[in-house]
């Protein structure tokens, strides 16, 4: 990769990065100060990212690409699947627990890309996993608690959210598409799902519901939520259609370490002795994973440099 392109990258990574822990305490503050419901939040979120786009497009940023919905269902699916499981998982699992399940997702990308893509990954890449596993169970270690309803949407959360990353990349491949063009299509139609199974969780109409009646403020609030997540949906898919779901998944693992900071210095939230060997720990792991993957792209391009 040239150097404009390492600082595409990097760029990328940076609003990603920024995008995601905005995000993150916006919605606590709405939660918290104005209970709005979290499956209709981001039922909003993917609406007003659709609407983003559409004035995109029609300020010429992009040029839509016609695709046929079956192309884009299977991903739509699986992203509606990844908010319910990890919702459900979140409900009815201790933080730590939910936090350990969630850094499962990384194997599982490996896996599903060993096996079904036949992706191949050095044994030091995989090596990786260790630390950055490690670093999450010493984070969770005092707030980890099975039960058998919980590990099982725990465990379709991890699968459905792999699957889901995975398809955001090959599915840009697979369809000769932009991030863009692909979010433009699969946005309405996560949105559509998402509004057909958010009345089996949560009020609808009336009071706490997504129709409710809400403030000027709570619902200002909401839709500055929607716009900062219309920047973080469209990094993600920029971000693994221009590296891999692992790499974005690693990059996953930081900004968990840093939201946890940000609690710490922001909102005082304790962080303990142990949090704080695992923030290291992980992000030990991640700095040598973003190591390794340089050295063996610097490896690829010089190979490809010396062909004939």
């Amino acid at each position: 990769m040239s150097a404009p392109g390492h600082w595409r990258i990097a760029a990328g990574l940076l609003v990603n990065l920024l995008s995601s822990i905005c995000i993150v305490f916006v919605n606590k503050w709405i939660y918290v100060h104005y209970g709005f419901p979290n499956m209709s939040l981001t039922l909003v979120h993917f609406v007003v990212t659709w609407l983003g786009l559409y004035i995109c497009q029609r300020l010429g940023v992009f040029c839509p690409k016609r695709l046929p919905a079956s192309k884009v269902l299977l991903l739509a699916l699986s992203f509606c699947g990844f908010v319910v499981f990890t919702n459900l998982s979140l409900q009815n699992n201790t933080i730590g627990t939910y936090q350990l399940a969630k850094v499962m997702t990384t194997p599982v990308i490996i896996f599903i890309q060993s096996i079904w893509y036949k992706k191949s990954f050095s044994f030091r890449i995989q090596l990786t996993l260790v630390p950055i596993t490690l670093g999450v169970f010493l984070n969770s270690y005092y707030d980890v608690k099975f039960n058998m309803l919980g590990m099982v949407f725990a465990a379709l959360g991890v699968l459905v959210t792999s699957l889901y990353q995975v398809w955001v990349g090959t599915k840009q491949q697979e369809l000769q598409v932009n991030s863009m063009q692909l979010l433009y299509y699969q946005a309405p139609l996560s949105s559509a799902m998402l509004l057909s199974v958010v009345p089996f969780f949560e009020p609808v109409i009336g009071e706490g519901g997504i129709f409710g009646p809400w403030s000027a403020t709570a619902l200002v609030m909401v839709i500055f939520s929607g716009i900062i997540a219309f920047t973080v949906n469209l990094s993600i898919y920029w971000l693994i259609g221009n590296t891999s779901p692992v790499t974005y998944n690693m990059f996953g693992h930081f900004k968990f370490c840093i939201t946890l900071l940000g609690g710490y210095i922001l909102f005082k939230d304790p962080l303990s002795v142990n949090q704080g060997l695992g923030i290291l720990c992980t992000l030990v792991g991640i700095l040598a994973y973003t190591h390794f993957k340089l050295n063996e792209q610097e490896v690829t391009k010089s190979k490809l440099v010396q062909r004939p």
